[in-house]
């Protein structure tokens, strides 16, 4: 095959995949409002990726709050500032690893899942069945996940965001000496209500990336076991690399 034809079919193919892309984004809106509504099956996949998350979450977030109090006072002891500890650790929960970091591992944990499952709906003609039935697919099986993972991953990050303030705070308080009073006074004075609520903001945009992406990858997902695990790979790469890069735009805009 000559160069221009390899160039031409994958200018092809990259359109038909924006244009597929393009498509599945618009379905999926379109199905959010209208009726049937799934509530029993969004409740499933609230449970599947709140709840279920519960254990990573906590081991995460305590081991990190407790880690930045850490780093952060052997910097600060060198100013003698190391009241500021409390306000570092709950600044940095609150706009950025909170958020970030309740994503990723959403995306390691739920968002992989959900592409194998639908992956092995494709492989197995389970989603060709439900077509057959009149069942609208994407609305059936996007829009609960979709759903869960903008409402849950917010949530899980509250969690998180509580989680590592209070690891930040045995650290400092028993293990590094730091007076309780002033480390919670530093909290109350530079941490606003609006570093919460931004970071809230990024949760349920991550949510919904992780969410739509892993489903997408796995009801696109190619042919046989290959394919499905092909798949999960992709949906957690590129669930990771969204959250990042959206971080960055997201933390300019709302900052």
């Amino acid at each position: 095959m000559d160069p221009f034809s390899r160039i031409g079919r994958w200018i092809l193919g990259e359109v038909s995949k924006a244009g597929r892309l393009i498509l599945t984004v618009a379905t999926t809106v379109y199905w959010f409002f209208l009726p049937p509504y799934r509530v029993h099956e969004a409740f499933r996949q609230m449970e599947f990726v709140g709840v279920k998350s519960l254990f990573v979450i906590t081991l995460t977030s305590s081991f990190t709050g407790m880690v930045l109090a850490l780093q952060t006072y052997h910097a600060f002891v060198t100013f003698n500032a190391e009241s500021m500890v409390g306000a570092t650790v709950a600044l940095s929960m609150t706009r950025e690893l909170g958020p970030v970091l309740a994503a990723l591992m959403v995306a390691a944990r739920a968002g992989s899942a959900m592409a194998a499952e639908l992956g092995t709906m494709r492989v197995t003609e389970q989603i060709d069945a439900l077509e057959a039935m009149a069942v609208n697919s994407l609305q059936y099986l996007f829009v609960p996940r979709v759903a869960a993972g903008i409402l849950m991953v917010p949530i899980l990050t509250v969690y998180f965001d509580f989680l590592g303030i209070l690891g930040g705070y045995f650290v400092g308080v028993f293990y590094l000496g730091i007076e309780p009073g002033p480390f919670v006074k530093s909290i109350v004075k530079y941490t606003d209500y609006t570093d919460f609520t931004h970071g809230l903001i990024k949760s349920g945009v991550f949510g919904l990336l992780v969410s739509f992406i892993s489903c997408y990858k796995g009801y696109f997902a190619g042919q046989g076991a290959e394919g499905v695990g092909r798949a999960t790979t992709q949906a957690v790469v590129l669930s990771s690399v969204h959250v990042l890069v959206s971080d960055y735009f997201l933390t300019d805009f709302l900052y």
